[in-house]
């Protein structure tokens, strides 16, 4: 009789032990169940950061080769240094922007005109206002009283320089080109925003590529600008 009820001790110690062990299975099939598929994965969690593209508008490696124009006369694609060594000019004296063609450029101030690379903050400082600078229109029409604001750039001596605050479209080429009248195959450049401003005979051009151009007003008398 002891024989028999040690036995049944051993077995039920050995039932104990198959139960715990089933139990453990299902524990662990649960957790399994209850991840989230579509939680996203440890890796990706990581803090990694890629970034693509290039910023050729603000950047530009004095190694690369680009278009060079010698008195209005394409002679190649060469580098920044080459060209202004043809020209005869420092490096700083010349105008790098883009030709007609979209493509990077740079040349003499008395050759092609280019249209000159954006802006860029590191370069650029806020400019004091000056006398001979137009005034924004003081009343503003209802139109241009919810007209978008943009900052406004003046562009001249191989430099943009911002005019103060944050303007209409319509004021900033007030500012840039009211009066102003340009010389046949001559251009004036600017910006507004995001977007470029070019000064040709009877009329100021907008650009939002800095490539094609469209009238954005009509010059008046005077090469006046009406109020928008």
């Amino acid at each position: 009789m002891d024989f028999l009820k040690d036995r049944r001790i051993i077995l039920a110690g050995g039932a104990a032990l198959a139960l715990l062990a089933g139990l453990g299975i299902a524990v662990a099939l649960m957790t399994g169940h209850d991840k989230k598929p579509d939680e996203a994965p440890p890796a990706s969690r990581a803090g990694l950061i890629v970034e693509t593209g290039r910023d050729d508008d603000s950047k530009l490696d004095p190694a690369r080769p680009l278009r060079c124009f010698v008195g209005g006369t394409f002679v190649g694609e060469i580098t920044l240094a080459e060209c202004a060594k043809k020209n005869g000019v420092a490096t700083g004296a010349l105008d790098v922007g883009v030709d007609e063609t979209g493509a990077l450029a740079a040349a003499d101030q008395a050759g092609t005109v280019l249209t000159p690379l954006p802006p860029t903050p590191t370069v650029t400082a806020p400019a004091a206002t000056t006398p001979s600078s137009p005034a924004s229109p003081s009343t503003p029409t209802s139109a241009s009283a919810n007209a978008p604001l943009g900052a406004c750039w003046r562009y001249a001596g191989n430099e943009w320089r911002r005019l103060p605050g944050d303007i209409t479209l319509n004021a900033c080429a007030q500012q840039l080109f009211g009066g102003r009248c340009e010389r046949s195959g001559g251009a004036t450049y600017g910006r507004w925003g995001e977007e470029t401003l070019r000064l040709v005979p009877g009329r100021v051009e907008i650009s939002s590529d800095n490539r094609s151009f469209h009238t954005a007003f009509d010059q008046g008398p005077n090469c006046s600008i009406p109020n928008g």
